[in-house]
């Protein structure tokens, strides 16, 4: 789910133009995946550096392709643990607290 500061920019015609060519640029298949020899279907086109206030307004980290990957479900989310390493809490995607595994 979008965070509030982010919600306009993924409705903009920008972001979905520039989401479906990069998409279909990609044979719309997991990036990830696709490394480890799996043809998975790619759902979420993943922004590498994580968009912030403060940055989201910058089109060379919201809208460059070199920022994009396209990702399945599974590896969004260890795309996204991977962000997370070193936070005190975590959430998903509807902004529910989840257990941190603090070993």
């Amino acid at each position: 789910m979008a965070k509030d500061f982010s919600k306009k920019f993924y409705s903009s015609k920008a972001w979905q133009d520039c989401r479906n060519s990069y998409a279909a640029s990609k044979a719309h298949l997991c990036e990830r995946c696709l490394l480890k020899g799996l043809y998975v279907p790619g759902e979420i086109v993943h922004h590498k550096t994580e968009l912030t206030p403060e940055n989201i307004g910058d089109p060379r980290i919201s809208l460059s392709w070199d920022n994009l990957e396209l990702v399945c479900r599974e590896c969004h989310a260890e795309a996204h643990s991977e962000h997370d390493k070193g936070r005190r809490y975590i959430f998903d995607e509807d902004g529910h607290v989840l257990v941190k595994n603090f070993r």
